[in-house]
């Protein structure tokens, strides 16, 4: 399902635009609305991260970029506990603007994202905070497009070896 919702943000928003989207994920808006997180590559090569809102207009999915930002703007990404499995981070670019993701997994890729961008584009020293950084690292293993769910398999496995430590009697 987001790989069409991707193909639809790029054919109705950035490609017009002659713009490349990376990443995007689902945010938390209100029960109606629904809103995205992006990351996208402009023709001049700037990387903007932008707030798109969606409309529906009878059958029609329609996009709206509520507001935007330059990478080259960022100066923190916060993701709250590192050790918590919690959808919620911040983005400071001057101010600081809070983010509830639809899942925890969504969060870590849209900072692999932002880390891998800052990486090819910029080299800019960028603030990463309350992050496992075995997952936003990049490596083989994340280089793939499984990457959200071998986030998941490795939160799981690190879950069951606390759990088996907590049943082992102590000598």
């Amino acid at each position: 399902m987001s790989s069409l919702v991707k193909d639809d943000l790029e054919k109705k928003l950035f490609k017009p635009e002659g713009h490349s989207l990376h990443e995007f994920i689902e945010i938390e808006g209100t029960s109606n609305e629904r809103y995205f997180l992006c990351a996208a590559v402009t023709k001049y090569e700037d990387v903007q991260i932008c707030m798109v809102k969606r409309h529906r207009i009878q059958l029609e999915e329609m996009y709206e970029v509520a507001e935007f930002w330059l990478l080259k703007d960022l100066e923190l990404i916060d993701g709250k506990d590192a050790d918590a499995d919690n959808p919620y981070f911040d983005l400071q670019f001057g101010k600081l603007y809070s983010w509830e993701a639809y899942s925890c997994a969504s969060k870590y890729a849209f900072a692999r994202s932002l880390v891998k961008l800052n990486e090819t584009y910029l080299q800019k020293d960028i603030q990463i905070v309350n992050f496992d950084m075995a997952y936003i690292e990049d490596s083989a293993i994340w280089s793939s497009n499984n990457g959200d769910c071998l986030v998941l398999m490795r939160i799981c496995f690190y879950a069951s070896n606390l759990l088996c430590l907590s049943l082992c009697p102590i000598p």
